[in-house]
Order: structure tokens, then C-alpha cells, then sequence
């Protein structure tokens, strides 16, 4: 087939209609009438504002060019694109990086700042884009410069400044060439200390958290001192302790963590005892954990590793009590000392009186944990005299007369096996509960009854 040509109207004109034709852009005329406010204003903040407020300057169309001009953080007037440096124009001289580096001479552009935005919301996308825009080049500013702009920024994120997320702030300023300059610290250890001026240490790591750096605070360092060593030396040095205080139980709370995956890994693939524990004391020694911690974390590894029955109590009490007689020998490794033992039955305590599948099983927990030498007598009788934990130990209501009769722990202390009952029989006889851990003042109460009467188990029930 042959194609023919369509046919076309002749003699017709397009229109262009009115409301499509586009005014070229001319920045600089609107960038020289924003400083001319400033001028003809003498540089007063409420003046300029209520000016702008009355004027017909077109923002939504130079939103950049506005903030770039009239923006106090910068240089008073338009600038060459891609640098600080002043463009041909109108200028004036009320911007920060012509005053001093003080809060109290920059919280008043701050607040400049907001009206404008409350009263033009549209403008805080422009906002957003010339902040990223300067932070990006941080090289290009004077260091007292850049102290301004780290003040500036702290007061802005203190006032609640609209449009400033801090994903704007810190994510801009992660270029390796700013940060292995330095730049970047010198930064951001400015607006740490201009920020806590007035905020606390929380709402600082708010902050950080909204900006996806709380977990990367290292990143603001050079490469070469990228190191917790530096950071607390020269956090410490900067009066910023609080901030490494928190770095430390960060990073201890990630030791912690990193060492609980390994150890639960390694007790569900029921690995060598021996293999785990060289892993327990290797990883002890690379992280300088204390003691405590290490016995509370074999616990709870110890009891996430059991397989759990959803509805038959008989066999959860089951599985328990096997895994702690399997894995005894590596509690009784750690746990060294009385205080240690101690800490391990108030860690065993707290366990079975927040966990429901374990609430009846404390004495025969400390009974199992005993009878595998983990646990010493004297531990025991210590935990019966002074435990100090409240959690578990609320006395039950309705057995006051019960409970009264002074107590034997004395006369049970010095007998020890010889009296004719120890100190695990006595957990088990004094705490089989359908409850909670029995107070302190309830064993002991019980303790004389016992040993009038040992054929007798007082059963303690709950509230």
C-alpha cells in the first residue's frame, strides 16, 4: 500500500494560552529585591519579616533563591553556584557568617526563620535543599564559618525549626573527602555542645536516631581514628562525658548481645562443653565483660535453648531441669564465688516470677542447681537470710498467722547436713509453691516449723 500524506489545515496559527505562558526566570532581580528589605530595614528581623509578609515577590517560584539571599546563614546575597563565594548583586551585611559565633546573636535569625516558614509552608522543601546544598560543601566555608553554621544548626533543630529533618543534616555531611578532612568532627562536636545547652542527652540521641547515625557515631571520624578509644578521648576532652558514657553502654550492650547470638547458637547445636566454654572465656576477654553479666547471660541462654511445650506444664518442668543438669558444668565454671552463686539464684528468681512456665519450678531449679555443685549451701542460707530482690518475695496476703514463730535459721546455718535437713531440702520443702517465690520472712518463719515437723510441706499459695 501506498501511504499518502494526511491532510494538514492551512493558514492556522497556535495560540499559546495565557495561563501556560512562563516568565523567564530571573533570580538575580529577585535575589536583589529580598536584600534590598534587608537594607531599607536596617537589618531589624521583625521589620524585614512584616516587609516580606506585604510583598509581591514571587517565593514559589525562587524558593532557593530566596533562602540563598535573605537566609541569614549565609552570605547576605546571592552566591556563584557551587561555591560560597558572593555573586555580582545587591548585599547585605546582617547575614550570621557576619557575626559573632554566639547563640545569643543567631537564635534571633532562628526564629526569623520559622515565621517565615509558618506563614509560607511551601518554602520548606527549599528550605531542606539549600541546607544539604551548603553542608555538602563545608570545605568551602572559613572554620569560624563553619562554627556559625554548626550554632545556627543546633539552635534550629532546640527551636523545633520547621522543614530541618536531620536526615537533611548529618547524611549530607557523610563525603569522604569532608570527613577525612575533619570537617565533619569539628562539625558536629560544635552542634553537640551548642545543642545540649538547652537539651538533654535523650533528646540528642532523638535526634540521632531520626537521622540514621546513632548507631554510626564513628563515621563522623577521620578513617585513622576511627577507634572507641578516640572517640571517648575526644568527646572527653571536648566536656561531652555524658555523650561517651552513652557510647560505652552502647557498645557494652553490643558485646553483650553479639556474645548471647554465639552462646545460644552454640547451646541449641548442642556443641562440645569444653568448645563452649573456651567460647565464653575468649569472648569475656576480648569485651572485658564483668562477671555478673557473663552469669546472667549463661542463664538466659541456657533456658532460650530449651524447646518449650505450648500447653503441657509436665513436660516445660521437664525440659528445664534437664537443661540446667546438662549444662551445670558450665555455670559451675563461671560461677566462681559466693556472690556469683548469689547473683545466679537472684537471676533463677526473677525468671520463674516472670515467666509463667517456670513459676513453680524455682525449688527444684535451686534443688537441681545444688545437688550439681553450682550453687553452694552458705549461698543458699545467705539468699534465705538477706535476699534483697522484691520481685517474687510480696508476701501473700492472708498468711500472716501462718507466719508468725521466730525462725531457726541459725540453729539450721550451724547444723548444716548434721541437723538433720540442709539447705536445698529446706528450699524445696519451705518454696513448693502454686506461686510466686515465698518472701524471705515466710522461709525463715517456716524454717522452725520444718524442723519440728520435716514429714510436712507447707505449700504457700498465691494472692
Amino acid at each position: 500500500m501506498s501511504s499518502k500524506e494526511r491532510p494538514t489545515l492551512g493558514g492556522t496559527r497556535i495560540k499559546t494560552r495565557k495561563r501556560n505562558i512562563a516568565a523567564p526566570l530571573d533570580p538575580a532581580a529577585f535575589a536583589d529585591a529580598v536584600v534590598q528589605i534587608y537594607l531599607d530595614n536596617a537589618g531589624d528581623l521583625e521589620l524585614i519579616a512584616k516587609s516580606i509578609e506585604s510583598s509581591d515577590l514571587n517565593f514559589s517560584r525562587y524558593g532557593d533563591t530566596f533562602f540563598e539571599a535573605s537566609f541569614v546563614v549565609f552570605t547576605g546575597g546571592r552566591t556563584q553556584p557551587g561555591t560560597t563565594k558572593p555573586d555580582e548583586g545587591e548585599r547585605h551585611p546582617y547575614s550570621v557568617l557576619e557575626s559573632e559565633p554566639t547563640r545569643e546573636l543567631i537564635l534571633p535569625s532562628v526564629i526569623y526563620i520559622q515565621k517565615i516558614l509558618r506563614r509560607r509552608p511551601f518554602l520548606i522543601k527549599n528550605l531542606e535543599n539549600v541546607m544539604r546544598r551548603f553542608l555538602q560543601s563545608l570545605e568551602l566555608f572559613e572554620e569560624n564559618e563553619r562554627k556559625k553554621l554548626a550554632i545556627f544548626t543546633a539552635l534550629a533543630f532546640s527551636q523545633k525549626l520547621s522543614g530541618l529533618p536531620p536526615e537533611t543534616v548529618f547524611q549530607p555531611m557523610l563525603k569522604d573527602n569532608l570527613v577525612g578532612k575533619g570537617l565533619v568532627l569539628s562539625f558536629i562536636t560544635e552542634f553537640f555542645k551548642e545543642y545540649l545547652i538547652d537539651n538533654s542527652l535523650d533528646d540528642l540521641i532523638s535526634i540521632l536516631k531520626r537521622g540514621k547515625v546513632e548507631d554510626n557515631l564513628l563515621e563522623f571520624f577521620p578513617s585513622a581514628k576511627r577507634t572507641e578509644e578516640s572517640f571517648s578521648e575526644h568527646f572527653t576532652k571536648e566536656g561531652l562525658v555524658a555523650l561517651v558514657e552513652y557510647n560505652e553502654k552502647k557498645i557494652f550492650e553490643v558485646k553483650l548481645k553479639e556474645m548471647k547470638s554465639a552462646l545460644t547458637t552454640q547451646i541449641t547445636e548442642e556443641t562440645d562443653m569444653s568448645e563452649v566454654i573456651e567460647t565464653v572465656k575468649q569472648r569475656v576477654k576480648d569485651a572485658k565483660l564483668p562477671d555478673v553479666e557473663v552469669v546472667r547471660i549463661l542463664w538466659d541462654v541456657i533456658m532460650d535453648a530449651v524447646q518449650w511445650s505450648g500447653k503441657n506444664q509436665q513436660q516445660n518442668a521437664n525440659a528445664a531441669l534437664r537443661q540446667v543438669k546438662t549444662w551445670a558444668e558450665l555455670l559451675n565454671t563461671f560461677c566462681t564465688n559466693g556472690k556469683l552463686e548469689l547473683e545466679l539464684m537472684y537471676k533463677v528468681q526473677m525468671q520463674c516470677y516472670e515467666d509463667a512456665k517456670l513459676m513453680k519450678l524455682f525449688p527444684d531449679i535451686v534443688k537441681s542447681l545444688y545437688d550439681e555443685d553450682v550453687l553452694a549451701e552458705d549461698t543458699i542460707l545467705h539468699w534465705f537470710r538477706k535476699g534483697t530482690n522484691p520481685k517474687g518475695r510480696n508476701k501473700p496476703q492472708g498468711q500472716a498467722n501462718f507466719c508468725e514463730g521466730p525462725g531457726a535459721i541459725g540453729e539450721l546455718a550451724g547444723g548444716g547436713r548434721r541437723g538433720g535437713i540442709d539447705a536445698a531440702e529446706a528450699v524445696v520443702s519451705v518454696c513448693s509453691t502454686d506461686g510466686p517465690v515465698p518472701p524471705a520472712s515466710i522461709i525463715l518463719s517456716n524454717l522452725s516449723l520444718l524442723r519440728e515437723n520435716q514429714t510436712h510441706k507447707y505449700s504457700i499459695k498465691p494472692n
